[in-house]
Order: structure tokens, then C-alpha cells, then sequence
């Protein structure tokens, strides 16, 4: 059966392990495999430390809602802070050059990697992350909605 449900947590670090911990034992009841778990887990973090960090500019009075559905088949996580967004088109690629030496820039990469679609609203201050069970679908890397 599927589970859809939607948070809405305070802008701190800290809070991702809730956020994970309400989506886990939706993850194991469908039987997924502890590498969608690590892929999904991760990608979550780096999604919300960007929200945090970037977004939100660490304050905690801001919010992120995240909205997610676990599916036999699929996990959808929407994530969206109150920032004024940003145009991720223009962030480097940090296996290429200066970037290749630089510790941060590297969130993106590693959710394109674990998730089979990963969009940004046009304002870029909301995401949609969708990993499937079952790899049926080309991954999509950074584009809008």
C-alpha cells in the first residue's frame, strides 16, 4: 500500500534524521534493498543540507517541507525551503578542474548518481527526487520543471 505523507521541519541540520526516520520503515515494508536505502538516505541528506545551508542561509526560524511517497515501485521526495532558489545550471562540475580540489559542490553530483530523477522548480528553491526499484527509466540530470 502506498504511503504519501508530508513534514514540514525546522531549518537545522539535525533535522534530516527525522525526516529519515519517518521514511524508513515505509522503505522496509516495501522490501527495498539496503542499497536503495544507503542511495535514498543520501540523497536526502545532501537535498536537506543544501536546503539548510544554501536555502534557508542556516537559519533556524525558516522551514523545508518535504513531501514524499513510497511506493512498491518508487520513492518520490519533494523538498522545498523558503530561499529565493538558485539556477542549478550554473553550478560547476566538480570533477573538472579547480573544482576537482574544492571540499564542497559535490551534493548534486552524488544525488544525480543514487536517484533516477532529479528535477528543480523553475525558481530553484524546491526539488523532485524519484528513485525506482526497478531501473526502467534514463536518468534525468538537473532539469527543470
Amino acid at each position: 500500500m502506498p504511503i504519501s505523507r508530508s513534514v514540514v521541519v525546522a531549518s537545522t541540520p539535525s533535522a534530516v534524521v527525522d525526516v529519515f526516520n519517518e521514511i524508513q520503515p515505509g522503505l522496509q515494508a516495501n522490501n527495498y534493498s539496503e542499497e536503495d536505502i544507503f542511495a535514498i538516505h543520501l540523497s536526502l541528506e545532501e537535498a536537506f543540507t543544501n536546503a539548510v545551508k544554501h536555502g534557508n542561509k542556516m537559519e533556524p526560524s525558516k522551514a523545508i517541507k518535504v513531501d514524499y511517497s513510497i511506493e512498491p515501485d518508487k520513492v518520490e521526495i519533494c523538498m522545498t525551503d523558503e530561499g529565493e532558489g538558485f539556477d542549478p545550471e550554473v553550478i560547476p562540475d566538480p570533477r573538472y578542474g579547480d573544482n576537482l580540489y574544492k571540499p564542497a559542490g559535490r551534493g548534486m553530483l552524488l544525488m544525480r548518481s543514487f536517484m533516477d530523477v532529479l528535477e528543480y522548480s523553475k525558481k530553484g528553491n524546491s526539488l523532485r527526487m524519484i528513485r525506482y526499484k526497478e531501473k526502467r527509466n534514463p536518468k534525468s540530470a538537473g532539469k527543470s520543471r
